[in-house]
């Protein structure tokens, strides 16, 4: 570590600069650091040396990341290396990396073969998130800006996340205002229409969020069967008859389809 980081870390310590609360997440950060591909064990003299802490401060901060196993302790050297309880808190983001990898020839292909923007998004707990896009090569087109977040009810992807959700999941999203719906719709009507997407593998969204826009939504699953994704054609509603739908709705399934296998799902699971 650098004499400079070493004096920014210091800095973040001080009195007034920062809550305690906050010196402690960066003291806990800085010791998880010491750990690397080059030095994957450290024992805590080091450690406390490097971060410019007190060992006793050091063994403390150690004790706990133990017993949560995101630090593990090595018996006959005494050193620490990280634990497998880091796997539970980036397991979530990993998969999203991944999947966005694996995905991302099958969305373009997708897109050559219907015409239309192909999109891979993801739920945050409450939200669709666009991660990765190959727009339509047609001058009128549907796209967003990546990162885009949605959480209306009758977009197609939310609905197809919502119908992966328990039932009591989905109520406390509607119920809490998370999740929007047009004044007019029957809760339990709306409830009917998610089971009836879960049982069909897609969701469509055929003008319902905005008259100029169609999308179409299937589910993507991983190696242990959990849904990490959608796959999802947005086109202009003009250009999008009932036949259309039909044919971009066996589209978007295949590639989502294809997006599980490479991810390790096996069909019928």
């Amino acid at each position: 570590m650098t004499a400079v980081n070493k004096e920014s870390r210091s800095s973040a310590r001080t009195p007034g600069s920062d809550s305690r609360g906050a010196s402690v997440i960066v003291n806990v950060v800085d010791v998880l650091r010491c750990f690397t591909t080059e030095r994957p064990e450290v024992g805590v003299t080091d450690i406390a040396a490097e971060v410019g802490l007190h060992k006793s401060s050091v063994s403390r901060i150690l004790a706990t990341l133990e017993q949560e196993r995101i630090v593990e302790r090595d018996q006959e050297t005494r050193k620490f290396r990280l634990g497998l309880g880091l796997i539970a808190i980036t397991g979530p983001l990993l998969a999203n990396l991944n999947v966005r990898r694996v995905a991302y020839p099958v969305l373009n292909d997708l897109c050559e073969r219907s015409g239309e923007t192909a999109v891979l998004n993801i739920w945050d707990g409450g939200e669709s998130v666009s991660v990765e896009q190959i727009p339509s090569k047609r001058n009128v087109k549907h796209t967003s800006v990546m990162g885009s977040r949605y959480a209306t009810g009758l977009s197609a992807t939310v609905q197809m996340f919502l119908a992966h959700e328990t039932r009591d999941q989905a109520l406390e999203l509607i119920d809490s205002g998370a999740i929007s719906l047009p004044v007019q719709t029957d809760t339990g009507e709306y409830l009917k229409r998610l089971q009836s997407a879960r049982e069909a593998g897609f969701a469509i969204n055929y003008g319902e969020t905005s008259q100029d826009e169609v999308g179409v939504a299937a589910p993507v699953f991983d190696h242990r069967g959990q849904l990490v994704a959608c796959v999802m054609i947005a086109a202009p509603y003009y250009r999008v008859s009932t036949e259309v739908l039909q044919d971009l709705t066996r589209q978007t399934m295949r590639a989502a389809a294809e997006v599980s296998v490479r991810l390790g799902h096996l069909p019928g699971t």
